[in-house]
Formats: structure tokens, sequence, C-alpha cells
């Protein structure tokens, strides 16, 4: 039997912390029998995503032709949903490495569930570049294969890093919520009572039997993939904002887009994973886990963010005064008396006004006003995105090449189709993958989470 170096000790089991009830009620939510509402809401998301099969067959038969894009706005709403899907898939990676590095033990409550959103907007997010390039079996041309056909990509261009920086992030986010389920999964291999659902957790769980080697390695992997998803939270969005920064078109080229950007992508993300969480606790009784703190540091965290994005967008319309020219002010001009101007008065109203609630603690306490706030954000997200790409393009450099878009049935079809696919994932993941880190829950010294009471 190999032997350790140094002695190494398991996560030791907090003194009068009932484990045996915490482990029984997690894992109850798998092992029991699924619940009427959750037909109901998987039937509802999965009609919607056969409308998403329904739409991408068609636009692969006619073509682009089909969704609102012309000239001069060539990006419409694949770019648009692109970039609202990376942005909502950020706040898992960093509940989950950048609260962990810092030792943060709130995050244990939500960290699964915000790490499987994370998975799961960036394949929605990832089908749209696949779609944009209108021939989407040569999508492998973008990456540097062996170069016998002469003609490699051109890495100069941001579209490409976004190839390297998107399969990155989704491969090392992957990986992070995988070996965070192994203990877990060893749990419901040993609970599970069907022969079948033995077998596959078992699978899953990779031989896992809780010695002391098996949590030192798991703890050693666990910290390397922390280190490794940190940066990338910030890279991965900084990369999606060089699709805009390095362009010359006015309204985008802008030094300010990386943090700006990033700032948004965490706002978006902390906004969706409030609108799961507070419904979540409240379907499966999961308050005693998913506790009033964990949704007001949420909501804090989101309310600093939003700040953020607000100081940036006055620096955009300072910049373009500053900066002299009169394209670029005539761009933000326009976004304000333009055609365009109620989607960007919506923007300011979703991202900049509604989110002042969360100062009053009445608002950051009550999980009705922390719902509808967080519906609130996330469509001024999408409407953020919306006003970027569209109005600069569709106002550039000539007015004579100036020209209007709007998106087709089959562009919200699309849109609306992989919202069905990221909720039919969500559904999946619920009934059969343990939503909270049960073994986690159960190394919670009392005290450490500000709780007064220890859920038993």
């Amino acid at each position: 039997m190999a032997t350790l170096e140094k002695p190494y000790k398991p996560p030791v089991v907090a003194p009068g912390y009932d484990t045996a009830t915490v482990t029984d009620k997690i894992s109850s939510v798998v092992l029991q029998r699924t619940p009427k509402w959750w037909f109901v809401g998987f039937g509802i998301s999965f009609l919607l995503l056969m409308g998403l099969l329904f739409g991408v067959t068609w636009l692969l038969i006619k073509g682009v032709g089909i969704w609102g894009v012309n000239q001069p706005v060539g990006w419409g709403f694949a770019i648009i949903n692109f970039v609202w899907w990376i942005g909502i898939g950020h706040a898992g990676t960093l509940i989950s490495a950048i609260l962990l590095l810092l030792r943060q033990e709130w995050r244990t409550s939500i960290n699964r569930f915000a790490e499987a959103m994370t998975l799961f907007a960036v394949a929605c997010a990832g089908m749209y570049p696949l779609l944009h390039l209108g021939r989407p079996w040569l999508a492998y041309w973008l990456f540097p294969y062996p170069n016998t056909m002469g003609m490699w990509p051109n890495f100069r261009s941001p579209l490409v890093w976004d190839v390297f920086a998107v399969s990155t992030y989704a491969t090392v986010s992957a990986l992070f919520w995988y070996v965070g389920l192994i203990p877990d999964l060893a749990t419901l291999r040993d609970r599970s009572k069907n022969r079948f659902w033995q077998i596959v957790y078992g699978f899953g769980s990779m031989g896992w039997r809780g010695s002391a080697a098996h949590w030192h390695n798991y703890e050693t992997a666990y910290l390397l993939l922390a280190g490794l998803a940190t940066p990338l939270v910030i890279s991965v969005h900084t990369v999606v904002s060089f699709d805009f920064a390095i362009g010359i078109i006015p309204g985008w080229h802008a030094t300010i887009f990386p943090p700006y950007f990033v700032a948004g992508a965490i706002y978006a993300g902390f906004a969706m994973v409030l609108l799961l969480s507070i419904p979540l606790r409240v379907a499966f009784g999961l308050q005693d886990f998913i506790t009033m703190r964990h949704l007001q540091n949420m909501a804090k965290v989101m309310l600093a963010t939003g700040l953020i994005v607000l100081y940036g967008y006055i620096m955009e319309f300072f910049f373009a005064w500053y900066s002299g020219s009169h394209v670029e002010q005539f761009t933000f001009w326009s976004r304000i008396h333009g055609p365009y101007r109620y989607q960007w008065y919506g923007l300011i109203f979703c991202n900049g006004v509604a989110p002042q609630v969360l100062w009053l603690r009445r608002f950051r306490t009550s999980p009705f006003w922390l719902f509808l706030v967080a519906l609130i954000v996330s469509v001024g997200m999408w409407l953020e995105r919306f006003i970027i790409v569209v109005t600069s393009l569709s106002r550039d450099f000539l007015p004579s090449s100036w020209g209007m878009y709007a998106g087709t049935k089959w562009d919200w079809m699309i849109y609306v189709g992989t919202l069905g696919l990221f909720l039919s994932l969500l559904f999946l993941f619920i009934r059969f993958l343990p939503i909270i880190s049960i073994f986690e829950m159960r190394t919670i010294v009392p005290g450490t989470t500000g709780e007064t009471e220890v859920p038993r």
C-alpha cells in the first residue's frame, strides 16, 4: 500500500453537526420520486428546445438570409446572444474558483448549480459562432490543424481568439465541476437502491472510497483547477470584448471595454444565479442550506458590479466627448435620440436604476424583490449587448451606408430555443445530480458561515 510522505487528514466533520441528516436531505432531491412539477417544467423546456432544433434546421437549409442581418448590420442576434450567454456563464467559475481561493465558505451552498449553469450557458453560447459562419461544417478551419490546404486561420483576428478562449474556459470549467462532483457521486452510489444507477454513479465516482490518499489527491487537483480557472474568468470576457474594441467602428473602439465587459459578465451571471437559486430553495425545501445570507451576499456582489457597469456607461459618453471625434460623439448622441433610443432607455433603467433598491436591506432580504431585480438585470444585460452591436453598426462613418436592423421570427425562435436548451439541461441536472455539494456542507464548522443556526 502506498504511503504518503506527510500524514494527511481528510476534512474533519464539526462536532454537533448532524451530517447524516444533511446527506439525507440533499441526496433525497436526487433519490426521491420525481415530483410532478419537474415533468411540467421539463416538458415546457423541451418544447422550446424543439423550436431551436426546427430553427437551426431551417437555417442550415436556407442559409443566414433568414436572419435579419443586412448591410451594414452584419452582426445581429448571433453575436448579441453569444456575448449574453458567455456573460451568464461567468458567475459559476467566479463563485467556485475565486471564492474558494479567498476561503469564502458561503459559496458551498450555491457553487454546484452555479458551475453547472456555467457549462450550460457556454453550450448555448458556443452554438452562435458556428451558426454565424453560414457553413458550420467548416468550423474546423478556425483551428490550427496541419496546414495541408495552405490556409491558416488569421490569428490577428479576435474572432479566432474567441475560439481558444471559450474552448479553454469550457474545458477547465467542466473539469472543475466534475472533480467537485466525485465525492458526492460516491455518496449517491452507496445510497442508490437501483442497480443501474449504482453502476452509473460508481463509474462517475472513479472508485472513490474516501481514503486519506483520495482526499489528498482530490484537494490538490481541486486547488490547481481553481488556480487555472481564476484568470480565465478575467481573460475570457476580455477576449470577447476585443471583438469590438479592436475594431475601428465608432462606439466600439474603446479601451474601457475589457474591464467593463468583465464586470458586466459577473453582473449578469449573479443575476442568473439568483433567478435559479430562489425557486430551487423553495421547490426542494433547501432554505436551511441556501439561506438569506447567501442571497444577500449575491445581491451585494450584483450591486457592486452594477455600479461598475453604470460607471462604464458614464465613461463611454465622457470618452466620446473628450475624444473630439464628431463621428464618435454622434454615435452616442444617436443612442439617446436615435431610432434605438427606447432600447437605450430600457438598458439604463434595468442595469442602472432598478438595482439601486438593493442598497436597502428590506429589498436584499426579500426573495421576491431579489428575483424581480435579477430578472430585470438579465433583460437589461441583453439590451446592453443589443445597443453595443446594433447602434454602432447601423450608424457608422458614412451616412450613405446607414441602415436599420430588427430580428426576424427565426432570430427570436433560435434565441428562445437556446433558453429551452439551457433549462432542459438544468432540469436534467437537478434530477440526476446533487445541486448542493454534500461533502462541503458536512465539513462546514458551525459559526463560520455567519448563521445563527446550523442546519440539522
